[in-house]
């Protein structure tokens, strides 16, 4: 049985711990940390006996083998640094951390001390990217020429979160930065990004914006279309295309029924399905069930600390290349 740690249980700690508890045979939550003891019930609720609200305290008395960092971004480089000293091995929600220096810092902690580490890039294993990267493998469109993903959330999340959490390119399009890299499976050279803000959140005030089309040019010549939004007016809005030489592999999206209705305005078919919870409710469980599987077989994880450092470097870039208006080359930025 893998003994597992949990710090942080805001929405998407707790759905982790509910998956591991109820979800994933060989793995068990048995120590959780918090600051508020309305987070701590909920983990005793399900079955959780080791409660603690010192991190540092939970890894030398929480008999654990491994931990899910799924504390706000701002406490990962402490909490990074910690359980890589703690030699636990390592579940972090993304991004790692919003500085690439403290990033490189615990990639160095790592070097020294081998633990296993992967990082939440969820949406890779949605049935359906799932399904796509598998086509992709057996050479079903033979030479993938463009991606095109379309990321709207239904609204921007509070100000005091946006003001800790990276903003649109660190929080939100770093999921996308990250699934058109496995997709595409080259290297990104050069970033392009513009962007501008039409909602009323006074984003400028903290150096954020809640619209932005970034293109990604790949070292195999091919191209990344990212288009995403915080102001999508008819709910969560997540579609994936990839074309090739051969063809076309896309996904649409997902609603909680097909059922149209149609009168004299015309046809009416369900809105997407509500938010990311929702919407990606498989990827998350998938996901965890990856880690703790590689835990049990002493293998590395797919997804891996160095997906973590690629991805943040082309947010970084991003939002480098929206402020100054030109492409931005990767190597400027590592």
């Amino acid at each position: 049985m893998i003994k597992i740690g949990i710090v942080g249980l805001g929405r998407i700690g707790k759905l982790h711990l509910f998956n591991i508890q109820h979800h994933i045979p060989g793995a068990c939550v048995v120590a959780a940390c918090s600051r508020t003891e309305k987070s701590l019930e909920y983990a005793k609720k399900h079955g959780v006996k080791r409660l603690f609200t010192s991190f540092k305290t939970m890894l030398s008395q929480g008999g654990i083998d491994a931990v899910i960092i799924a504390s706000p971004t701002a406490l990962h480089f402490e909490h990074l640094q910690l359980a890589v000293c703690a030699r636990k091995h390592i579940f972090c929600e993304k991004p790692i951390d919003l500085s690439l220096e403290n990033t490189q810092e615990i990639k160095k902690l790592l070097d020294a001390n081998p633990v296993k580490f992967m990082v939440g890039f969820n949406r890779r294993y949605d049935p359906n990217i799932l399904k796509i990267k598998k086509e992709l493998n057996a050479g079903r469109l033979g030479v993938t020429q463009s991606v095109t993903l379309i990321s709207r959330d239904p609204g921007p999340p509070p100000m005091e979160f946006i003001k800790t959490s990276g903003g649109l390119f660190l929080d939100m399009a770093i999921h996308d930065f990250d699934l058109a890299s496995y997709l595409m499976n080259s290297e990104i050279m050069e970033v392009f990004t513009t962007a501008s803000i039409f909602g009323k959140l006074p984003l400028k005030t903290v150096g954020d914006v809640d619209t932005a089309v970034t293109i990604l040019k790949f070292k195999n010549k091919g191209f990344a279309t990212i288009e995403n939004s915080r102001n999508s007016t008819y709910g969560y809005d997540q579609r994936v295309e990839v074309f090739g030489e051969k063809g076309l592999l896309s996904t649409q999206n997902m609603t909680d029924d097909t059922v149209a209705f149609a009168d004299c305005n015309g046809f009416h078919f369900p809105k997407p399905m509500g938010f990311f919870i929702e919407r990606y409710k498989d990827s998350y469980l998938n996901i965890l069930t990856s880690f703790i599987s590689c835990l049990a077989q002493n293998k590395e994880p797919e997804l891996t600390f160095q997906d973590g450092l690629k991805s943040l470097v082309i947010s970084l870039a991003a939002k480098k290349s929206s402020l100054e208006n030109r492409k931005v080359l990767l190597s400027e930025i590592i």
